[in-house]
């Protein structure tokens, strides 16, 4: 069921002022152009969008002949929103205006005295601090948009039994009512791939993309899929199921759980950290960044310490990576035929090179290339892709 934000709601108005939110500057002859209004329907309508301080006049757009038209553009400062991101690695909290604009962000690492109620209890310290640090009032918060490991229940608001947490605590956990009953205010929850995708997909927003395809690559690989415009969900949280993509039959399996050859045991943190581990244990390499260290002990971190400073082991263990999820990359391709790819996550940013080998080999496996190459990228917003896409979540469903 989905939540009402923010005072009392007509459909049109919403659907309105969020297309105004995706401009930076819209006439009336746009907007008539786009929905089947009278003029003097949505005269009326602009009008009462002005006066509740949704909207506001632009200034004058280029003369067709008659008067120069009047340009509208969202009131950036009329409701601010909160977005978070929690990941198994860290979270981040950000501050937006309704234009999507960040005020400030804050990011926290995820260890293992990171419960839920801890988390909670610090986003609602953040939250005040933000408020009070940019002078806004508790009515001008529209919502919070929260997007977050799965698998959950979007619907509910509900983590159900994510994998990895460093923390105790993290399963079946009511995020969203724990939230709301601490700062008062309304939360939305997705999963993190799919606030990551409708991030991005807002800063693309002028090229009317249609079709793109989100990979994160962390501790677990996920994924975010959009169609006509619109996230793709399955008949349950699918998030992860591209960490369970079988390439190779008779290949290793991550931590006793999953499937054999699955994609997550080549390219994923969990299974760059194996890897290393296991050499060290062996005595195959010796890494500067971990001398006198229990193998296990041994941390991505380190890892990508290593590679910056040229590890020649490392350079290899992370180029292998990149080619297994190349070739995973290319068979969801060869499936979905997205216009865009964008590539996110721990390993896609710990080195230039680890992006550029996956999408070489995504390239190579592509169907019918000559004819058909989708554009790759690491995308706008990044490592705040997350959390913007779920500030824009609330945007969605905000209510006026």
């Amino acid at each position: 069921m989905k939540k009402n934000i923010h005072g009392l709601s007509t459909p049109v108005k919403k659907t309105v002022v969020e297309r105004i939110a995706q401009k930076d500057d819209v006439s009336k002859a746009e907007l008539l152009a786009e929905f089947s209004f009278t003029s003097s329907s949505l005269t009326r309508l602009l009008e009462e969008l002005i006066s509740e301080g949704w909207i506001i006049e632009s200034g004058l757009g280029q003369s067709t002949g008659g008067r120069k038209p009047i340009l509208y553009r969202i009131n950036p400062t009329h409701r601010y929103i909160f977005g978070i991101e929690i990941s198994r690695i860290h979270s981040t909290i950000g501050l937006f205006d309704l234009k999507m604009n960040a005020l400030e962000y804050r990011q926290w690492p995820m260890d293992e005295t990171m419960t839920p109620q801890l988390l909670v209890n610090y986003v609602h310290e953040q939250m005040e601090g933000m408020k009070k640090r940019n002078g806004i009032s508790r009515d001008k918060i529209a919502g919070i948009g929260i997007g977050a490991v799965g698998p959950l229940d979007r619907e509910t608001g509900v983590i159900l039994n994510p994998l990895y947490f460093p923390a105790k605590g993290w399963t079946n956990v009511k995020l969203c009512q724990l939230i709301e009953e601490k700062t008062g205010v309304t939360a939305l929850l997705d999963n993190g791939a799919n606030t990551a995708l409708m991030g991005e997909h807002w800063a693309y927003r002028q090229e009317k993309i249609q079709h793109m395809l989100y990979i994160h690559v962390g501790t677990g690989l996920r994924s975010a899929m959009m169609s006509g415009g619109q996230l793709v969900y399955g008949a349950v949280d699918m998030e992860g199921s591209i960490g369970q993509m079988v390439i190779q039959i008779d290949g290793p399996r991550l931590d006793g759980t999953g499937n054999y050859g699955a994609l997550e045991a080549f390219a994923s943190v969990q299974a760059m950290e194996r890897q290393a581990r296991f050499q060290i244990k062996m005595g195959r390499i010796q890494l500067r960044e971990a001398e006198n260290l229990d193998p296990e002990l041994v941390h991505f971190p380190l890892l990508v310490k290593a590679l910056h400073r040229g590890d020649p082991y490392m350079k290899e263990l992370f180029l292998q990576s990149a080619t297994y999820l190349g070739i995973g990359l290319g068979n969801l391709i060869n499936i979905l035929h997205p216009e865009k790819v964008i590539l996110g996550g721990a390993m896609v940013n710990a080195n230039d090179s680890y992006f550029d080998m996956a999408v070489a080999t995504a390239q190579k496996n592509i169907y019918y290339a000559s004819e058909y190459q989708p554009v790759f990228t690491r995308g706008i917003f990044q490592e705040h892709a997350v959390a913007v896409g779920a500030a824009v979540l609330v945007l969605k469903q905000i209510s006026i």
